[in-house]
């Protein structure tokens, strides 16, 4: 299949997914401020207050972020294509934006897991309710998540409280140049989880999200960090066997999805504006993320860096609709055909081994190709925040090709 009628078809598919999720998104929302997508993409049931922390006695702040900045993105995309849905979206993210701007405010910081009171809990193994200690010094990915929420409404809704949020996310930033961002918001946030966590890039490439943000907000002056960010992951992280990068310095282990989301967060930010030596080295980075995590179904969570080799059994959903993002930002740069190949490789294998369909969702996890009942962050599925946003980009790359295409 040529690159056009490939491109054809998935800019057809990849803005009828948006539609349908974003709708069921919307379908469920009731008469609460929060989005609902406690759901069981397995058993096709509604998590119920039997099921503990997947149930609806508890909101993840972390989520409702993811949210508010997906469904503020699916409006304005979707203005032209279906006016209507982007109106509904836009009406449902002032309540959201409300709800958690107040939230925010309230302590300047964001949660991973509320009870039914907003108490913030832990969510640990031995989970008992217990209230979350917090160090006020110590921001964690719910701050941003929550953020990036808030900027993205705010541009739209409550231009007024745009540089409000814009001084979070400085403070956020700050955090993580600092070392004071807390990645397992499980237990209690303080300065003795700081002490056994290891300096992983996960940090780091959420917040290259932010700079994608800002840049598509037309506020690329307040990304100071994105490019410092990602040369301090392309040398603090280098594996020099494997020519990859791994989880933290030294390490022996890389997070597959996690490195693509990088790679195509930076891309996405700066497009043909990146040094041709930058473009190159991430190329190749995807290439080899994806060569060696990738099983024909779907991406292995980790690779063992020492043989190149997957050292998990689970593929989460996520990290696909990731790749296809990544990889057709790539092919857009570089017209290189393995980065087709691979779009189309992980298109094939969302669509078909994760994607149900009816109802317009996808499973979470596989385990050697089998959907298994393990929720990789949160119960609530994915309000068009990984699957929607990528796809989003893909179709950007589409439409720009198909645009070309017909004008020569």
């Amino acid at each position: 299949m040529s690159d056009i009628a490939f491109m054809t078809q998935a800019d057809s598919r990849y803005l009828d997914a948006n539609q349908r999720s974003i709708e069921w998104v919307l379908s469920r929302s009731h008469d609460e401020p929060w989005i609902n997508t406690k759901f069981n993409p397995i058993e096709l049931r509604d998590y119920s207050i039997e099921d503990a922390l997947r149930g609806p006695g508890f909101v993840y702040g972390w989520i409702q972020g993811r949210a508010l900045e997906s469904l503020i993105q699916h409006a304005r995309s979707l203005a032209v294509d279906d006016p209507l849905l982007s109106s509904s979206l836009l009406a449902r993210c002032r309540v959201l934006y409300k709800a958690l701007d107040d939230l925010h405010s309230e302590h300047d910081h964001a949660c991973f897991c509320y009870d039914r009171n907003m108490t913030p809990v832990v969510t640990g193994s031995q989970f008992t309710g217990q209230a979350q200690r917090r160090s006020p010094r110590i921001r964690t990915y719910s701050d941003l998540f929550v953020v990036k929420g808030l900027i993205a409404a705010s541009a739209l809704l409550a231009p007024e409280c745009l540089e409000r949020h814009l001084s979070s996310l400085e403070i956020i930033i700050q955090a993580i140049d600092n070392d004071h961002f807390l990645m397992d918001e499980s237990g209690h946030i303080d300065h003795e989880a700081l002490q056994r966590q290891e300096k992983d890039f996960g940090p780091r490439m959420i917040a290259l999200g932010a700079a994608s943000l800002l840049h598509s907000l037309d506020l690329p002056h307040r990304d100071h960090f994105s490019k410092r960010f990602v040369q301090d992951v392309l040398e603090q992280h280098a594996h020099a066997n494997s020519g990859l990068i791994s989880n933290a310095p030294g390490g022996a282990v890389l997070n597959a999805g996690h490195a693509i989301e990088l790679i195509g967060f930076h891309l996405e930010t700066w497009g043909n504006a990146l040094p041709d030596r930058v473009i190159a080295t991430l190329s190749r980075l995807l290439a080899g993320t994806f060569n060696s995590a990738f099983d024909g179904s779907g991406l292995r969570l980790t690779i063992d860096l020492a043989t190149r080799k997957s050292c998990s059994n689970l593929s989460p959903w996520w990290s696909l609709p990731e790749t296809i993002r990544a990889a057709s930002l790539a092919f857009e740069l570089t017209q290189d055909p393995q980065f087709l190949q691979i779009w189309q490789a992980a298109d094939k294998a969302f669509f078909e081994n994760f994607w149900l369909g009816s109802p317009p969702l996808a499973v979470q996890m596989m385990r050697d190709g089998h959907a298994v009942d393990i929720v990789p962050a949160t119960p609530d599925l994915d309000p068009g925040y990984h699957t929607g946003l990528s796809l989003l980009a893909a179709r950007g790359v589409c439409q720009r090709r198909l645009l070309t295409s017909t004008t020569h």
